[in-house]
């Protein structure tokens, strides 16, 4: 196969510093690359160097046998190169056609020609295999609908080569599905593509090769057929990973108790939702973004008040208390955004993870806040969980981690609360498979000490690996439960999509 895209040696310095140390790839026509590592691995910093966002320290870049060099994105784009964030570009109050050709409208005599737009737009969405609707406005478009308007984007400037950053990091299981078929059309059309990822599944699907990447240097290069998921695991992280610890068989009383939830707000959000979460068990909660999911964490964790029903959290009725009140009875929360509900990104390492201990005895006495204990605790977390924090360490403001290193302060802070009940939603979205092995281990480790845990995943994969019952929501209602031993990727999605599976409960108590 011959090479459309090398890069030879890459290397990229900070100070002392080196993200990538003479990093070596390359990318074929027609050919799904996927470049794997763990956080802070150097996957961002070679692909920002591809896209002229930064300049190497070293090395070559080497284009349809041609060396170039890119002073920024547009020389990038220029040649052929497209990047679609992980964070997406996009206006929301302007249409899909309008987003793809901005910048390179089609105009006659000074005015933009929206049929036109739209019609190129329409042709590009045939050609490729990409549904869009291109009078739609893009505020109006779900997740996966934006992602595809950014990759049609690309394709309209012409991109030959592809970047994808994280693309499966914020989308449901069956927009993960569309988007690897499409990667796979891009691919059969000629189109080469580079895959950013953690999903090691996802890379066994879809990529023809596989290179992987730790402190900066690369681990190994190899065929997807000659490689499996534990093998790309272990160039990942230096070494074997380890098996969850064995659940204990616990029968605890009842923790949370839900009864008739009713939420509505204009349309009813959540119809008569009953469940229970005992001590010593983890439930899961699996649906498609947007069926009440949001809602009920909302509703338990008093961010949304109910309309009818009650909320019951060691005894203690907790129905439209205030978070505060909430917190006090018992409950932690990793939340679904991190950036929405569960940090101030403008605020450093050590306020965030301060959230909910500037009243705890052991960290408060007279009205002032001892913050030298406090920092050997935050400390601890950093070094347990391998947080990167960046060169002002506790005093990095938060909005300057990696959306992986966020997610893992959110969990050593609310893990480090020690209530009997955690709520865990998307715990793990964003962070490497080691990170990921650890906060699974905590989990279960929690569940095993007594506590009990919901838990709110759209990997399905975390929610059957975790869960002692899986409950399936549906517009509003609890579709269906399966216990741990009869749950199937089959039988929840069929409950995902509203279908009925034989022998599972259609309400949960």
């Amino acid at each position: 196969m011959a090479h459309r895209l090398e890069m030879r040696e890459m290397t990229k310095k900070y100070g002392d510093f080196t993200a990538n140390d003479k990093v070596s790839i390359t990318l074929g026509a027609g050919e799904v690359h996927a470049i794997v590592g763990e956080n802070g691995a150097g996957k961002t910093t070679l692909m920002r160097m591809l896209y002229g966002m930064e300049q190497p320290t070293s090395g070559e870049i080497v284009l349809n046998g041609k060396p170039v060099a890119f002073r920024g994105p547009n020389d990038a784009i220029q040649h052929g190169i497209g990047m679609v964030h992980q964070h997406f570009m996009l206006f929301g109050e302007f249409s899909v056609a309008e987003n793809i050709v901005i910048g390179y409208e089609p105009r006659k005599s000074g005015f933009f020609l929206r049929k036109d737009a739209a019609a190129k737009v329409r042709e590009l969405s045939k050609q490729y295999r990409i549904p869009v609707n291109p009078q739609a406005l893009v505020a109006n478009c779900s997740i996966g609908e934006q992602q595809r308007v950014e990759i049609l984007k690309v394709l309209y400037q012409g991109a030959d080569i592809i970047v994808l950053d994280e693309p499966t990091a914020v989308l449901t299981p069956l927009e993960v599905k569309d988007l690897l078929q499409t990667i796979r059309n891009l691919a059969e059309s000629g189109k080469s593509v580079i895959l950013i990822t953690h999903k090691l599944q996802e890379v066994m699907e879809v990529a023809d090769r596989i290179t992987v990447l730790r402190g900066g240097k690369v681990t190994g290069s190899v065929a997807k057929d000659q490689t499996n998921v534990d093998d790309l695991a272990r160039l990942m992280v230096g070494r074997e990973l380890q098996q969850l610890s064995e659940r204990l068989p616990l029968d605890g009383k009842p923790l949370l108790q839900v009864e008739n939830l009713t939420v509505r707000d204009k349309q009813s959000l959540l119809d008569q939702v009953s469940f229970t979460v005992h001590h010593g068990e983890i439930v899961g909660i699996a649906g498609v973004s947007g069926n009440g999911q949001s809602e009920l964490l909302q509703a338990i964790s008093g961010l949304r008040n109910i309309q009818d029903g009650t909320i019951r959290l060691s005894g203690v009725d907790v129905t439209n208390q205030s978070v505060a009140k909430v917190r006090e009875t018992g409950l932690s929360h990793i939340p679904e955004d991190r950036y929405l509900w569960g940090t101030a990104k403008q605020e450093s390492v050590e306020e965030n993870a301060l959230m909910g201990y500037q009243r705890k005895p052991a960290y408060y006495r007279r009205g002032v806040i001892l913050r030298d204990a406090f920092r050997r605790v935050v400390q601890e977390w950093v070094n347990r969980f391998a947080i990167k924090t960046g060169s002002k360490q506790l005093n990095e403001q938060a909005g300057n981690l990696s959306g992986g290193n966020l997610q893992k302060l959110i969990v050593a802070r609310e893990l480090g609360h020690e209530t009997p009940f955690l709520m865990a939603a998307e715990p793990t979205r964003g962070v490497d498979i080691g990170a990921m092995e650890y906060i699974h281990q905590a989990l279960i480790e929690k569940r095993n000490s007594g506590d009990g845990i919901l838990l709110v995943s759209s990997e399905l994969s975390e929610i059957m690996a975790l869960s002692d019952r899986i409950l399936v929501m549906y517009k509003g209602r609890i579709a269906g439960e399966l216990s741990r031993a009869e749950a199937t990727e089959e039988k929840i999605s069929v409950l995902m999509a509203g279908g009925s599976v034989h022998g599972s409960s259609q309400r949960a108590v």
